[in-house]
């Protein structure tokens, strides 16, 4: 699996004291899950947050977010993200912040 170490232990930090975290290696990268679903993640393409279709906007309103495209075609709720906005504190902690209500919202898997 191809993706920068260092952009995935500023997620391990950002998410140690959230419970029910979990690492997944999928994608070709290595994903975060909280409570059986998706948060964010990290691969050789870049860094992506699954954010939910209705924090979408606000989530690609935070410069340096995009529409995340798998196979050529977007994938709604979901961002990718600059590695320079990635890398960002503040901006990360925005982005991470809707993951999380996001998946929090869901049942449990």
């Amino acid at each position: 699996m191809a993706y920068d170490e260092g952009l995935a232990q500023l997620l391990r930090d950002d998410l140690l004291d959230v419970d029910g975290v979990r690492e997944k290696l999928m994608f070709g990268g290595l994903c975060f899950m909280l409570n059986g679903h998706m948060l964010c993640g990290v691969n050789a393409k870049g860094m992506m947050f699954r954010v939910g279709k209705s924090r979408e906007a606000a989530a690609r309103a935070i410069e340096g977010a995009g529409p995340m495209q798998f196979t050529g075609r977007p994938m709604g709720g979901m961002i990718d993200v600059t590695e320079q906005a990635f890398v960002d504190d503040e901006r990360r902690a925005k982005w991470l912040a809707l993951a999380i209500e996001n998946a929090r919202s869901l049942p449990a898997k």
